[in-house]
C-alpha cells in the first residue's frame, strides 16, 4: 500500500493510534472531575481498540497495548492544555482526526475505521463548544445580531453610512465653499454607498444561505442512509452536555425515530443552525440599504435645509453626536463600556473626517478653480 511493506504501514498506524490515545489520556488528566474527562477516556479506549488491530497484524501481544509514553508531542499538548485549557487544544486534535480519516479511507484494511474517526472529530468539536462563550451567548444578547442577519446588517449599515458620508462631506467642504457642491457629493455618496451595501449584503446572505441549505441536505442524507451512525453522534453530543450514557441513548433513540426531529436536532446541535432561520437575503439587503441611508443622511441634513453660515458647523456637530450615539449603543449591546465605546467611535470617525477635510482643503480649490 502506497509503496510500503505491510509491516511498515501497520507500525505507522500503530504508532499514530498509541500517540492519539496518549494525548487523549493527557487531556483527561487535565479535565479530571469534569464530563470531558469521561469523553476523553472513551476516546482513549477507542484509539486502543484501533491500535489492537495493527498490533495483532504485527504479531504483538494485544494485551500489553497501552498509550505511548515519553512522547514530546504529547507533553506539549499536556502543557498547552494546562495553560490555555483543553478547548483551545481540541482544534489541533480535530485536524489530526481529519487527517486520519483521509489516510484510512484510502486503505481497504482500515476503511471501517473512518466512521469512528468522524465521530471522534465531531465529539471533539462538541466538547470544545461546551466551554465556548460565543456558543453560550448564542441564546442571550448576541442572538439579536444573528437573527436572520438583518439587524447585523442594519448596525453595520448605520455605522458605515455615517462615517463614510461624514468623511466625504468634510472632504468636499474642505475644498469648496459652495454648499450645493457639498450637497451633491453627499447625496451621491449616500446613494452609491446604500446600493453598494445592499448588493453586497444580498450576495453575502444568499451565498451563506446556499451553504447552510447544502449542509442541511447532506445531514438529511446522512440521517436517511446512516441512521445508526447519526444516532451514535447524538449520544456523544448529549454525553458532552453532561448527561449519562443511558439518558443520552434514550433521548437519541427517541429523536431518531422521527426524521424531521432528527434533522432539526442535528442541525442545531452539530451544525449550530436553526433550520427556520437561515437568513433572508432580501431582508438583509433592505435593512442594510435603509440603515446606510439613516447614517449617511445625518451629515447632509444641514445642507438639505440650507442652514446658511452655520451649515458646515451643524453638519460636523450632528455627525459627532451621531457617532457618540452609535458608538455608545454598540458598546451597550455588547456589554462594553458605553463611555469608551462613544469616545472610540467619535475619535475614529472624527479622525477620518479631519483627514479628508485636510486633503480636500489642500487640493480641492485648485481642482475646482
Amino acid at each position: 500500500m502506497n509503496g510500503q511493506p505491510d509491516d511498515k504501514r501497520y507500525r505507522a498506524y500503530l504508532k499514530a493510534e498509541l500517540e492519539a490515545a496518549a494525548m487523549y489520556r493527557a487531556l483527561a488528566e487535565v479535565d479530571k472531575g469534569t464530563f470531558k474527562e469521561e469523553i476523553f477516556l472513551e476516546l482513549v479506549e477507542a484509539e486502543l481498540r484501533h491500535a489492537a488491530r495493527w498490533a495483532e497484524k504485527l504479531g504483538l501481544d494485544v494485551s500489553r497495548i497501552e498509550p505511548a509514553k515519553s512522547v514530546l508531542k504529547v507533553s506539549m499538548y499536556r502543557i498547552a492544555a494546562r495553560i490555555f485549557g483543553t478547548s483551545r487544544v481540541i482544534p489541533w486534535l480535530v485536524r489530526s482526526e481529519m487527517k486520519d480519516i483521509g489516510i484510512y479511507a484510502a486503505d481497504p484494511e482500515a476503511s471501517d475505521f473512518v466512521a469512528d474517526e468522524r465521530r471522534h472529530a465531531r465529539v471533539l468539536r462538541q466538547a470544545a463548544a461546551g466551554e465556548d462563550p460565543i456558543q453560550y451567548l448564542r441564546g442571550e444578547t448576541w442572538h439579536r445580531f444573528s437573527n436572520g442577519g438583518s439587524l447585523r446588517a442594519a448596525v453595520l449599515g448605520i455605522n458605515d453610512g455615517l462615517v463614510s458620508n461624514f468623511s466625504l462631506v468634510m472632504g468636499v467642504a474642505g475644498g469648496t465653499d459652495r454648499p450645493e457642491f457639498v450637497l451633491l457629493a453627499g447625496v451621491a455618496g449616500l446613494m452609491a454607498g446604500a446600493f453598494s451595501m445592499a448588493a453586497g449584503e444580498y450576495i453575502s446572505m444568499r451565498s451563506q444561505k446556499d451553504i447552510y441549505e447544502h449542509q442541511l441536505m447532506i445531514e438529511e442524507a446522512e440521517i436517511r442512509e446512516f441512521p445508526e451512525e447519526e444516532e451514535e453522534e447524538l449520544v456523544l453530543i448529549y454525553r458532552t452536555k453532561g448527561l449519562s450514557e443511558e439518558d443520552s441513548r434514550n433521548i437519541a433513540k427517541q429523536i431518531m425515530s422521527n426524521p424531521g426531529a432528527a434533522l432539526d436536532t442535528m442541525a442545531r446541535e452539530e451544525l449550530g443552525l436553526d433550520p427556520n432561520q437561515l437568513g433572508s437575503p432580501w431582508g438583509a439587503a433592505f435593512s442594510s440599504f435603509a440603515a446606510f441611508v439613516v447614517g449617511a443622511i445625518v451629515p447632509i441634513l444641514p445642507y438639505i435645509f440650507d442652514a446658511g453660515d452655520l451649515t458646515f458647523i451643524l453638519s460636523a456637530v450632528l455627525s459627532a453626536l451621531a457617532l457618540i450615539v452609535v458608538g455608545g449603543t454598540l458598546a451597550g449591546i455588547t456589554s462594553r463600556s458605553v463611555l469608551w465605546g462613544s469616545l472610540r467611535m467619535l475619535m475614529a470617525g472624527g479622525a477620518a473626517a479631519a483627514v479628508t477635510f485636510g486633503i480636500g482643503h489642500l487640493i480641492g480649490v485648485s481642482i475646482i478653480g
